[in-house]
This record gives structure tokens, C-alpha cells and sequence, in this order.
């Protein structure tokens, strides 16, 4: 099995643990990413009436750690931080941050720990909106707070030979679909963390496995 991952350098170790031995894993970075200032997330967080409320923190990415230490103090007492994945959950605490609940795979299975209201999540720019969907569903209010954005990528030639020659490739968000596709053969395994990106994929391409996490290793077992 040749398989590419393609979040930014850095981002893809917990991806790699979830392939079968014996995979042969190359990294493609397909966005890159404008961090905010720090002061200027601070200030418009401040200017939201649900200041002091905020029963729980979502950081949805690492790339948010370093703005979690800084809005913990929009937070209630006893609120509850949540980390999606692993890598997430380490970032936070090398900005010491107590995680309290990390979800693995998509933000998604935070939900059912997440009980209060408000939520705040940090996020990109253009955030998926799984866990704000479901958070909602059960009436809690939330607020998507951005941190950073994405864009697209420059490929080198190697790049786009080794997206055409892979069996499985990682698709992170709709960003990182719109750098692959066209690169990716049609027999392929695309497998996304969640229902939003997989609902773009699908549109252009048919073989998708959707919910990312440590089972991944016996779903891709034999491919």
C-alpha cells in the first residue's frame, strides 16, 4: 500500500499510526497556513457578550494551542477543554493547557462530552461544521472563534507524481480536495476525517472512507 498524508509538515504523525504495517507513507502538503495575530483573536473574542460565560474550550487543530493559553481567560470557572486528537491534545500541553477530553478522529465525537453551553471553538476561518451542527442540535449555543487560515499550495512535479501513483491519500478538509483533485486516481482510497469534507469528495469522487481514528488500521488492513 503506498499512501500519501497531506496536512502541513508536522501535523501527520497521528495519520501515520493509524496505517497498517508495512505501508509505505509519503507526506504532500496541499494547503499552507496564515496564522492571526494573537492580540487581534484576544480583541474580538473580547467584544462578544458571552465573555466570562464559556463553559467549554474546543481547540480543533494544534495549530490553535498557542491561542487556547491565551482565551482561557474568556472562560468560566470549571470550564472544560477539549482536544481533537492526540497531536492537538500534546500542543495544548506544551502551551500548558490540562486537557480535560481529547476526541479522536473528527471534532464530531467531542459532542457527547460537551454538555454546556456556550462552546467556544478555535478553528480556521473556514471551520467544518460538524461539531457546530451537532452541539446545536442539542441546544447549545457556539461560538467558532478563527485563528488561522488556509490556502492552497504549490505542488512540485514529484508532488503530483506521487498523489497519482498512491492507493490511499488523507484528505483533511475541502481545501486540501480542491490541490487533489484532478491528482487523484479514481480507484484510490480518499479517506476524510468527517461528514463535511466527505460530502465535497464524493461529489468528484466515489471511493471514500469517512471518520478518521485508530480503527483506520484494520479498515486499510489488505488494501
Amino acid at each position: 500500500m503506498r499512501a500519501v498524508v497531506t496536512r502541513e509538515k508536522g501535523c501527520n504523525d497521528e495519520l501515520k499510526s493509524w496505517l497498517p504495517e508495512g505501508a509505505v507513507v509519503d507526506e504532500v502538503p496541499l494547503t499552507t497556513t496564515h496564522y492571526f495575530e494573537v492580540s487581534d483573536v484576544l480583541e474580538s473574542l473580547r467584544a462578544d457578550p458571552r465573555w466570562g460565560s464559556f463553559a467549554a474550550l474546543v481547540a480543533s487543530s494544534a495549530r490553535c494551542a498557542r491561542y487556547a493559553a491565551n482565551v482561557r481567560v474568556a472562560l468560566r470557572d470549571g470550564a472544560l477543554l477539549a482536544a481533537v486528537g492526540q497531536a492537538t491534545a500534546a500542543a495544548l500541553v506544551e502551551e500548558n493547557v490540562v486537557v480535560d477530553v481529547v476526541g479522536r478522529g473528527s471534532a464530531v465525537n467531542l459532542a457527547p462530552s460537551l454538555k454546556d453551553g456556550p462552546v467556544l471553538v478555535l478553528g480556521a476561518a473556514t471551520p467544518r461544521d460538524e461539531l457546530r451542527v451537532a452541539l446545536e442540535a442539542k441546544g447549545i449555543d457556539v461560538l467558532s472563534l478563527a485563528c488561522y487560515e488556509t490556502a492552497p499550495a504549490t505542488l512540485r512535479e514529484s508532488d503530483e507524481t506521487t498523489l497519482r501513483t498512491a492507493d490511499v491519500v488523507f484528505i483533511g478538509a475541502p481545501s486540501a480536495w480542491t490541490v487533489a483533485r484532478g491528482l487523484v486516481r479514481p480507484d484510490a482510497l480518499v479517506v476524510v476525517p468527517g461528514a463535511t469534507t466527505a460530502q465535497i469528495v464524493r461529489g468528484s469522487h466515489d471511493n471514500v472512507i469517512e471518520g478518521w481514528g485508530p480503527e483506520l488500521k484494520e479498515r486499510l488492513a489488505g488494501r
